[in-house]
């Protein structure tokens, strides 16, 4: 466990920004418990997981614009995901942009399903750029906020392995359930 430890806040860092170019929860979550334990710096691993995570939706929106072709023979499988995608930007316009930070699943379809539209890039960065800043902050300010009890909800799952899975799968049901609830064909 110790080497873990000392491994995380070696290259911790450097975990948090790679993560977080194409999400970053679970990576930005680690550095608030290990911020909270003294092992990581909390301002650095925000600072870190606001760039990378503003740098990595402009790459998608980036991507699916001028590289449209492309992108589609990833997307092919995703279609319905992707219109999702679309309504949600038009009946909640700019708002979906801020909000999918913490949507799973959609954080990465939203800023391809903008790319594809003619949505305008400086106004779509602007609205990432809060996005993102207010969910580096209250991400990595919550596990840093409770990183006491999610230590013991660790050891809790340390000492009861089972339940680990268990968690997975309910959580894991559950977002699938409602994406495919979401993207029902009606």
């Amino acid at each position: 466990m110790q080497d873990m430890l000392n491994n995380l806040s070696t290259y911790g860092y450097v975990v948090v920004f790679i993560y977080s170019l194409g999400g970053g929860f679970l990576a930005l979550l680690g550095a608030g418990v290990l911020s909270f334990m003294g092992k990581m710096d909390l301002t650095l691993s925000i600072t870190l997981a606001f760039v990378a995570n503003v740098i990595g939706d402009g790459l998608l929106f980036y991507m699916a614009r001028y590289h449209k072709a492309e992108m589609m023979e990833y997307l092919r499988q995703h279609r319905r995901k992707l219109a999702f995608s679309h309504l949600l930007l038009k009946r909640h316009s700019s708002w979906i942009i801020i909000l999918k930070k913490f949507i799973y699943g959609l954080k990465t379809l939203i800023p391809v399903a903008i790319g594809l539209t003619k949505y305008d890039f400086m106004k779509f960065m602007l609205y990432n750029l809060i996005g993102a800043l207010i969910w580096a902050v209250t991400v990595g300010g919550l596990s840093y906020f409770f990183g006491g009890a999610l230590i013991k909800g660790y050891a809790l799952i340390a000492d009861k392995p089972y339940l680990a899975p268990v968690a997975l799968i309910v959580i894991g049901g559950s977002v699938w359930l409602y994406l495919s609830q979401a993207t029902k064909k009606k």
